[in-house]
């Protein structure tokens, strides 16, 4: 699966961009995981969009910030890849584009992150390391991790 892969700030997202990442955060997070909340929680705005197409539809995605919002460092959030697409190793390739997204946007290198706890092995693999005890975001076992 060959994707295409984009980086945009949220002005400059199509309505059919915006559409189709908002119903990929819906199918993974609301659905999938059966987790009523709040998703679209009004900081799409302020966030740069990483995502990868496949025949028009995003099936990876996550957003970035830059220092200072939502965390004194860079960070990385609402990062999702399409169920069908999970056997394609799509999760480190999109964090390696959102990783290198943060270093070229914003000129940093510590990134934040909220990372469900069965991921923390992962998240460390990309050079992440747990700052936090394990606490509850919508019922999900999260934990702060940072990568310096």
């Amino acid at each position: 699966m060959t994707l295409t892969w984009k980086i945009k700030p949220f002005e400059t997202l199509s309505a059919t961009e915006l559409y189709e990442i908002l119903r990929l955060r819906s199918e993974v997070f609301v659905v999938e995981q059966n987790c009523v909340y709040q998703d679209v929680d009004g900081r799409d705005v302020q966030a740069v969009h990483v995502f990868g197409e496949f025949e028009g539809k995003v099936v990876a995605y996550a957003r970035i910030f830059d220092k200072g919002f939502p965390y004194e460092t860079a960070s990385i959030g609402r990062v999702i890849v399409k169920q069908t697409a999970r056997d394609q190793k799509l999760g480190r390739v999109l964090m390696e584009k959102a990783i290198a997204a943060v270093a070229e946007r914003f000129l940093q290198t510590t990134i934040t992150i909220s990372a469900q706890l069965y991921l923390q092995k992962f998240y460390e693999s990309l050079g992440f390391t747990a700052t936090s005890e394990m606490y509850l975001e919508d019922d999900i076992p999260h934990i702060e991790m940072v990568k310096r």
